[in-house]
């Protein structure tokens, strides 16, 4: 039975008058000496509020889907099959998304299949892909949905313009598409010609149990940058008509995503134009679940404000970077203070509290601005 799945939501429901029901029925029937009784009687209780609770807890879930299935909840699953040590990239030979330095050694094009997705939340034109990374040696699902341009004969000859979408953490990789609905809020808007084109990718970025990779490479534990980076732009461009050139890539987050979504956008200008931060933070100690944070080089190095101010040359990168005081607008304005010409900040102040609610709202004038950037062709 799924975690986000309307029979498991069904039965929570259906659990509540039950456990309610039986308290009142046995309450006073519970014989035996008077502790047995008593202790009984709590137990009866617990197993009510349990059963409440319990339902809250599917409820919030599915509306904002924290968890998306019964392993990322419980810290079972393994996304991690190898941890090989990662190539650089060629600044000045990697206008692809994914290129090696050394192109011979390039690995093998993978077509993948795809399929739904069967979370009831997520729309049906989404489609899944189970992806195992060559450079990186993670492994998970990759959400992807086509623009409605993407199927027109019209445009049969056309590459498409493509964003990474990442969530929190804990996220999903459906979050995007079921909670702040993505798609079906971009559609219309793609289709009016106000919002470019953009095939929306959305890769698992909860890879170890219970700990967070923050999008980076840690040596001896995960290749989480080179997953988001490398990995998953080649699986795209394998099996999508997607433009190659980074100038046509952007990456977008909330929370936890944002911070990632600033900083690989600023540390690989080389496949990146543009990113949207939503409610981000610099440092990645805010995050207490955070192995970057715990690690004193890893968190300078992944700070976006310091990639700014050692870079050997300021990244050509748009960043749109929105916040409430206190929740990555002081961030944003850092980031604004660090960047030099080419790269472009803009900080908005938001007021909203932090939560997917206030994120959906954004995602229309977010992917406008990202439109102004990288522009319908």
């Amino acid at each position: 039975m799924e975690l986000t799945g309307t029979p498991f939501f069904l039965l929570t429901v259906i659990l509540v008058p039950v456990s309610i029901t039986v308290a009142l029925l046995f309450w006073g029937k519970v014989g035996g000496p008077q502790p047995v009784r008593y202790l009984t009687r709590i137990v009866m209780i617990m197993f009510c509020q349990v059963t409440a609770v319990l339902m809250v807890f599917v409820m919030v879930n599915n509306a904002n889907l924290i968890y998306g299935n019964w392993d990322d909840l419980l810290g079972t699953g393994n996304h991690v099959r190898a941890v090989p040590v990662v190539a650089p990239v060629d600044p000045a030979a990697a206008a692809t998304p994914g290129q090696n330095a050394d192109a011979a050694k390039e690995p093998p094009k993978v077509k993948q299949s795809f399929g739904g997705v069967n979370d009831p939340l997520v729309p049906n034109d989404v489609q899944k892909t189970e992806l195992k990374g060559q450079v990186s040696g993670v492994d998970g699902e990759v959400l992807v949905w086509l623009p409605p341009q993407y199927n027109d004969p019209a445009f049969k000859d056309k590459k498409f313009p493509v964003v990474e979408l990442i969530p929190g953490y804990p996220g999903s990789s459906s979050t995007w598409y079921g909670t702040l609905k993505v798609s079906e809020q971009l559609k219309p808007l793609m289709q009016q010609g106000k919002v470019a084109p953009f095939i929306l990718v959305s890769p698992r970025t909860k890879l170890l149990n219970n700990q967070d990779a923050g999008c980076t490479d840690i040596p001896g534990k995960i290749n989480a940058d080179a997953w988001v980076t490398r990995d998953v732009p080649q699986m795209v461009l394998d099996n999508f008509r997607a433009d190659p050139s980074a100038d046509r890539w952007a990456i977008a987050g909330y929370s936890a995503g944002a911070h990632c979504a600033a900083k690989l956008s600023l540390s690989h200008p080389n496949r990146y134009r543009a990113a949207i931060a939503m409610s981000g933070y610099n440092d990645p100690v805010q995050e207490p679940d955070s192995l970057v944070g715990k690690d004193a080089k890893l968190r300078e190095a992944n700070n976006p404000v310091n990639i700014l101010k050692t870079a050997a040359q300021p990244p050509k990168v748009a960043l749109l970077v929105s916040g409430s005081k206190g929740d990555g607008y002081e961030d944003g304005e850092a980031i604004r203070a660090a960047a030099k010409a080419p790269t472009t900040v803009q900080v908005e102040e938001g007021s909203g509290p932090h939560t997917t609610e206030q994120w959906k709202k954004m995602v229309p004038s977010a992917f406008q601005w990202l439109t102004s950037v990288i522009p319908v062709q």
